[in-house]
């Protein structure tokens, strides 16, 4: 089954408390969405009530993705917030349902951003990974490239520090 798109949908309670479950459900299976297993929807909401303020006030925007009726994915186009950095745009929050993994729905939400990203005028996108998950090779399959990392900069417990791993698409000039 293929996703069905929904850029800046409404952000209604039900909306939040389902982008909440995706992330803890993302977190507890290992994802690398800024927590580390055991997490709480209350560990989450931390994070997740600014991030959906910026999304609901600006200048945040939400890409979501179902299959049938059931949110399966998330992203966030991330402002820089700062005119010499307006033509390109930071991917955070990447995350889809664990129990839809190798169904190709992350390699379509990235497509989607790109897609969108074009839209709406950047130059290039970018996102962080976590080492050691194998990410890179999933985004240098879809034309990122490696433009950086930071050795040992995150750490997921102690003496298990990761490098956050800087991740560069190009998407041309804007016409």
């Amino acid at each position: 089954m293929s996703l069905r798109f929904v850029l800046d949908p409404d952000l209604t309670p039900r909306l939040c408390a389902e982008i909440v479950d995706l992330w803890v459900d993302a977190s507890n299976a290992g994802g690398a969405v800024g927590f580390v297993p055991p997490v709480s929807a209350d560990d989450v909401r931390v994070i997740a009530d600014p991030t959906f303020a910026d999304i609901a006030d600006g200048p945040d925007r939400l890409l979501v993705g179902y299959s049938g009726d059931r949110l399966v994915a998330v992203l966030i186009f991330s402002d820089n917030r700062f005119p010499l950095k307006a033509h390109w745009c930071v991917l955070k929050r990447v995350m889809v349902h664990p129990d839809t993994q190798g169904s190709g729905y992350g390699s379509a939400m990235m497509t989607e951003a790109a897609r969108l990203g074009r839209a709406f005028g950047h130059e290039a996108l970018h996102v962080t990974v976590r080492g050691g998950l194998g990410l890179e090779k999933f985004y240098t399959r879809l034309g990122y490239r490696e433009v950086g990392r930071l050795p040992g900069a995150l750490r997921v417990a102690p003496g298990d520090d990761r490098d956050e791993v800087l991740m560069w698409l190009d998407l041309g000039p804007t016409d």
